[in-house]
């Protein structure tokens, strides 16, 4: 059985606690150290929805789902494909995804956010898991056109790092094992992703220990796991669910940008 951690903001004020059901319980301290009950607790649609964490990094994965390899007739990666998406572009649940000033075409990418729990450097693949605290949604959104539109450089930053273009939520999951979930994303309420995390070829264990060999991970950071077939163009009014049973629905609308 799993746990659910969620942050919101009532009456001005960040706080975090424990979801059940339509109500949160607060808690006060460290959510990824020591922390109390306070025994009070708030009925889920009295708080606006914040990101599950403040991360000092996002690392978002490619290619690293067979199912889709296969499709895109891409290699076998002999080590983690990543890149960082900026601070900008973390979204919560039930935030508008906003269209990039120079439009194009947006597209949605359901994935399984592994979120720290304990700093992580250097870590055997067996240390791995006692440094997760949990597990999270995310729509590692695009915008296709621009990645290979020079020639000389792959723009992989720009391409995702546009503001909103990484929701993440609504909730942190702990208590789950990864390899038996599955990824379902949901487009105006079509599904049109539905995969499984034991289609990774890095699997968490493996993931958080390579990549710690490379950099120092946080309490709070998250590793976007890559996404699998069924990626699709969004546009504005779409509505994009992505949906990891143990975990919750993270819904956000693209929306054109405002100009005020």
């Amino acid at each position: 059985m799993s746990t659910l951690w969620i942050r919101y903001e009532l009456d001005g004020q960040a706080g975090f606690g424990r979801l059940e059901g339509q109500r949160v319980h607060e808690h006060r301290g460290d959510l990824f150290g020591r922390h109390e009950a306070t025994g009070r607790s708030v009925a889920l649609g009295d708080v606006r929805v914040l990101p599950p964490t403040q991360p000092s990094k996002v690392v978002a994965m490619w290619n690293n789902f067979g199912e889709l390899r296969a499709k895109l007739k891409l290699g076998m990666p002999q080590e983690p494909l990543y890149l960082l998406k900026s601070p900008n572009s973390w979204s919560a649940h039930g935030a508008p995804i906003e269209m990039p000033r120079c439009g194009g075409k947006v597209v949605f990418e359901g994935e399984l956010g592994i979120v720290m729990g304990r700093r992580c450097s250097g870590v055997s693949e067996a240390q791995a898991l006692e440094h997760v605290f949990g597990y999270t949604c995310a729509n590692e959104v695009t915008q296709a056109e621009i990645l290979n539109r020079d020639a000389s450089f792959a723009q992989w930053v720009r391409a995702k790092g546009f503001d909103t273009f990484c929701p993440m939520g609504p909730a942190i999951a702990t208590g789950l094992d990864p390899q038996s979930l599955r990824v379902r994303t949901l487009l105006d309420g079509q599904v049109r992703q539905d995969y499984p995390i034991s289609d990774m070829t890095f699997a968490v264990p493996r993931l958080v220990s390579l990549i710690s060999q490379d950099m120092t991970l946080l309490p709070g950071d998250v590793i976007l796991c890559g996404t699998s077939v069924g990626v699709g163009s969004m546009k504005p009014g779409s509505t994009v669910e992505v949906e990891i049973e143990g975990i919750g629905r993270l819904s956000n609308q693209l929306v054109e940008r405002s100009t005020a």
